[in-house]
């Protein structure tokens, strides 16, 4: 491949990167079908009318409502598709913002754990760290120096 084939645009790239574009995008795709929906709505309602109406000579009372049936169940169907549809265009903006969120917070807990694992291994590290700058001001005011811990207690070391 060469450098154009890389640099060429892609449709989508740049919504895909941001979760705000991702929602706005979604959004606007959502409020597309939710327009299709109500006209399919009433293109169901007006199907029902129109195919309960239509009688053929010697039918009974039921005959065209069981023939409607078929025709009114894959409308339904479609509608129904149509609503999950749009529930999942929502699913797919909230779980495109929390995918952003957690790759954020997985870079601080990897750290954390990191400290901590630190920590257990060497627990007398750690906490003479913080205090090692105060101990090592007061032995310059005083000094000696301040044994880091019980272990160095018999290498002291005088001024």
């Amino acid at each position: 491949m060469n450098s154009n084939d890389d640099q060429k645009h892609v449709p989508l790239r740049d919504v895909a990167q941001s979760p705000e574009a991702t929602a706005r995008y979604l959004a606007n795709v959502q409020r597309v079908l939710l327009d299709i929906g109500k006209n399919l709505e009433t293109l169901a309602i007006e199907t029902r009318v129109h195919l309960r109406g239509t009688n053929v000579e010697g039918d009974r009372w039921y005959h065209a409502r069981l023939r409607a049936m078929p025709v009114e169940k894959a409308l339904g169907q479609v509608l129904k598709n149509l609503n999950d549809l749009t529930d999942g265009l929502e699913k797919t903006a909230y779980k495109r913002r929390a995918h952003d969120e957690a790759v954020v917070n997985t870079a601080k807990e990897r750290k954390e754990k990191e400290l901590e694992r630190q920590r257990k291994k060497n627990p007398q590290q750690l906490q003479a760290a913080p205090n090692s700058t105060q101990q090592g001001a007061q032995s310059q005011n005083s000094g000696y120096s301040v044994p880091a811990s019980i272990y160095d207690l018999g290498n002291r070391e005088s001024a």
